[in-house]
């Protein structure tokens, strides 16, 4: 009996070491998840606000890269105008050249006949008066 009375004196020690180690792990665990649970609203509001700052600069680049593709396009269509231009200025010549070989008379050539038909007319009838 002394026996057993000297094992419960010295093993009632042991056995409060144990439980208040088992309940300081407990308390650790629930400040562990206090602070997760703290840390991880904190972290998740950090994250959604680089996610706004990468949405604006993305929107942002975007916006740049729109505006650099239109300008891109007016010079693009200007350039294609004056093609289109040169083009129908050299078939126009073409045209013209060939007319002029076949001896049709252009416009000019009309105008000048015009001009010398009604001076001749104003002469006649000056010789009639």
């Amino acid at each position: 009996m002394a026996n057993v009375a000297l094992k419960n004196i010295t093993e009632a020690p042991a056995v409060a070491n144990i439980r208040e180690s088992a309940n300081r792990i407990w308390l650790a665990g629930l400040g562990a998840f206090a602070k997760t649970q703290e840390e991880g609203e904190k972290l998740f509001q950090a994250m959604v606000e680089e996610g706004e700052k990468i949405e604006k600069r993305t929107k942002e680049t975007a916006s740049a890269r729109v505006e650099e593709a239109k300008g891109k396009v007016i010079e693009f269509r200007g350039k294609a105008n004056e093609q289109f231009d040169r083009l129908e200025e050299m078939f126009q010549e073409r045209v013209a050249q060939v007319l002029h070989r076949l001896g049709v008379p252009t416009q000019d050539d009309i105008q000048e006949l015009t001009k010398r038909v009604e001076a001749l007319n104003e002469s006649v009838m000056a010789l009639k008066k």
